[in-house]
């Protein structure tokens, strides 16, 4: 090794592992445009090659932070609603930034965890990322993860009937469990990415994030089509919140919330419990409905201890829910439903865990390691027996986040997931219950390019080993299984983002993006247990996105275009009759795609003559086009489709809009939205009762909330306000119009 080489060995070095050196205090005041106070403002502070950090303002408005004495940062604030100038500072020395005058904004800042492998500020997103605050669900009396995704350009939410029932999400044309769920730092779909939107409450919710689009270069399995996280509430200045609402169909609910944080220590806590009659005692087609009652009880904890730039969380979270299941009373097509069902009934119990520690290594490098784990139990009694299923995963995560040159920040690590599903009809040799098993690691790295200032770069792969251990057979005479040894599989997932900011400041600016990745599902439980293929393959898809994002007006309006391209491939079907694609059983044969254009619209406005009425609208229209493709070395569909149809629940068209309006202690809001007919198939029997259209419709929500000083708030709603008659999954009404009111105490608020 040469001189030369040794001193520049020495220089990187010192650039990496060298001690943190931190500049004086960083001080400001953040004030809303009529020059009051604002607390609880995050304060964002980003750049050369640190991590983001993020404060909040004291009762006074007035934030202090402390930085790294290595160069420039930006400065943000995100509050909801308003929008900021961002501040770029020197780090070389202490300094005091005044007074940061918020401005009424239809784009606000914000974290996002979901679109990087490390926080960013929304602003600098490359990728198609929606963020719903505690703010926005607060305003819309949102108390549901599936209600709040309703509004959301590019997703579809599909219901099969009133609260509880079981819920779907279908991103972008892709399936139901083509979505990746977190809450925090947990991953919660079942063994196979399925996911029940039903029962996931927004008590204590931060925000919500959501990334459309395939995100297995981030986080690996079960990240097909789009990204949902949960963000629970901690830290900050201390509160409790209480809150008891009741309304139609019998429905009560009572939940609690307490955050906060003392010194170093801060901490979160929820709870929930909600009941439903539903439909019980309504008549439909003749049938009087029992059965349709819900019932769901849920608690979380999130402590954790901060020190600068060193971190450790734990976070701890426990559901039940309980609900009938009366079957299809609506929608009849071929006259199959004759009684209602007042024996099934399913309940669910769940239960995840985690820690997270986040340490600095040296002045620009940071480690974090996480470890979750997650389980669901779900039991079923019905006219012809009791059943159980369950999914349990364990995961490990290592990260190690550092600059490579100015401008280029990297994050790398490995992941390793443990995780098996079992169910009553999975069976082995004795036809005793047996789990399906597998281990996958996963390696991923990623570089983000900031070195222009209106340009970002993000580029990011991972190398998934999915290797399912070995399974014993099964001699059911209906489908036997085979014997199966340990199968293991590669795949490799890219993922491409650019960003632009062609001209303007942080209020009025053009933004054009453009991100091109794959994803993958691995095979669920049943597709494992009831094939004789020894080498399923995960299903894929191939996406590519374009996008136009225009603020203008003073920030006080923007406009988004985004246009999409999915393909599906490798997608798991059974066989039948395609034997020159498959001498099997089940197999990664068929095949679909979609695409679409996504648009949405919003505005901000404060109307001074009506009491300074601020008002905040927002808009959104998806069109989609979808369609079952051939599957591989044959010209038709799997039965009984045929090529070309459109896939199953995914409207052409939809729509949504909300507007809310606030002055003085009084919020006001309408909302709602409309979609056009779906492809569904028959609700008695599945496909073999054909496939049939549900029509389509339009249902919306109003609502309003007086916030009474240093107690908290009484408000109340009316959903479905028209009083719609509409079937989100054919067969299956949407419940009807209903009214609710309720109280919520918040001291100090």
């Amino acid at each position: 090794m040469t001189f030369h080489s040794v001193r520049s060995l020495a220089f990187v070095c010192s650039l990496l592992f060298a001690s943190t050196l931190f500049a004086g205090p960083v001080t400001g005041r953040v004030v809303d445009p009529s020059g009051r106070a604002v607390a609880g403002a995050t304060v964002l502070v980003s750049g050369a090659g640190f991590p983001l950090r993020s404060v909040l303002t004291d009762e006074g408005g007035a934030f202090t932070v402390v930085i790294a004495d290595t160069g420039k940062f930006d400065v943000r604030v995100a509050v909801p609603g308003f929008r900021s100038e961002v501040l770029q500072i020197d780090s070389s020395s202490a300094q005091d930034l005044g007074t940061i005058r918020l401005a009424i904004s239809a784009l606000s800042e914000s974290v996002v965890v979901s679109a990087s492998q490390v926080d960013i500020p929304l602003s600098q997103a490359a990728s198609t990322v929606t963020v719903i605050t505690a703010a926005d669900l607060r305003a819309r009396q949102v108390h549901s993860l599936a209600d709040a995704l309703r509004t959301v350009p590019g997703l579809t939410v599909a219901s099969t009937g009133g609260y509880g029932a079981v819920t779907g999400v279908f991103p972008r044309g892709g399936e139901s469990n083509f979505t990746l769920v977190f809450v925090d730092d947990v991953p919660v779909n079942a063994f196979g990415g399925e996911y029940d939107f039903a029962h996931l409450t927004t008590e204590n919710v931060e925000r919500i994030e959501i990334v459309r689009g395939p995100q297995s270069a981030l986080f690996g399995s079960n990240a097909i089509g789009s990204v949902v996280r949960v963000v629970t509430r901690r830290g900050g200045a201390p509160s409790i919140s209480g809150s008891v609402e009741g309304g139609g169909y019998g429905t009560t609910r009572l939940a609690g919330a307490s955050s906060g944080s003392i010194g170093a220590f801060e901490w979160g806590a929820s709870g929930e419990r909600f009941t439903s009659d539903g439909f019980n005692g309504q008549t439909f087609n003749g049938f009087t409905v029992q059965n349709d009652d819900y019932s769901r009880s849920s608690g979380a904890l999130i402590a954790g201890w901060r020190v600068r730039d060193t971190a450790i969380r734990a976070q701890f979270g426990h559901s039940v829910d309980e609900r009938g299941a009366p079957g299809p009373f609506g929608a009849n097509p071929i006259g199959a439903f004759e009684a209602i069902d007042t024996i099934s009934r399913g309940d669910n119990e769940q239960t995840l865990a985690s820690i997270t520690a986040t340490v600095p290594l040296a002045s620009r490098v940071r480690s974090t390691f996480q470890g979750a784990y997650h389980r669901l139990q779900s039991n079923f009694a019905s006219p012809f027996g009791e059943s159980e299923s369950n999914s349990r995963r364990w995961s490990g995560r290592a990260q190690i986040d550092f600059p490579v040159i100015r401008g280029l920040d990297v994050s790398a690590g490995a992941e390793l997931q443990s995780e098996e599903a079992g169910s009553t009809f999975i069976t082995g040799a004795a036809f005793q219950p047996v789990p399906v098993e597998r281990v996958m690691a996963g390696y991923f790295v990623e570089g983000r390019w900031t070195a222009a200032p209106r340009v970002q770069i993000t580029g990011g792969l991972r190398l998934d080993d999915i290797r399912r251990r070995s399974l014993e057979q099964s001699p059911d005479p209906f489908t036997p299984r085979p014997a199966m040894e340990e199968d293991s599989v590669l795949s490799l997932n890219p993922k491409l983002a650019l960003a632009w900011t062609t001209r303007g400041g942080s209020t009025d600016f053009t933004k054009l993006r453009g991100s091109v990745a794959t994803g993958i599902r691995p095979p669920g439980a049943f597709d494992l247990a009831f094939t004789d293929n020894p080498s399923l393959k995960p299903e894929r898809s191939f996406s590519s996105e374009v996008a136009i994002e225009q603020a203008f007006a003073g920030g006080r309006a923007s406009a988004e275009a985004v246009a999409f391209f999915n393909d599906y491939d490798d997608l798991i079907v059974a066989v039948g009759s395609f034997r020159e694609s498959s001498r099997y059983t089940t197999d990664n044969i068929s095949n679909a795609r979609a695409r679409g254009i996504e648009l949405s619209l919003g505005g901000a406005h404060r109307v001074a003559s009506l009491r300074d009425l601020d008002l905040d609208a927002r808009l959104s229209y998806a069109w989609l086009e979808s369609e079952v493709l051939a599957v591989d070395n044959d010209d038709t569909a799997p039965p009984p489709f045929t090529v070309g149809e459109p896939l199953l629940r995914r409207p052409q068209h939809q729509f949504s809009a909300e507007l809310t309006g606030t002055t003085g202690p009084l919020t006001m809001f309408v909302s709602g939205g409309a979609r056009s007919r779906v492809l569904d198939v028959e609700p008695s029997f599945g496909t073999f009762g054909g496939l049939h259209y549900a029509d389509g419709f339009n249902a919306w929500n109003a609502g309003a909330a007086w916030r009474v000083r240093r107690i908290g708030e009484i408000f109340g709603r009316v959903e479905n306000l028209f009083d719609r008659t509409y079937e989100e999954a054919l067969g299956f009404p949407a419940l009807g119009r209903r009214a609710t009111i309720g109280i919520r105490v918040a001291p100090g608020r």
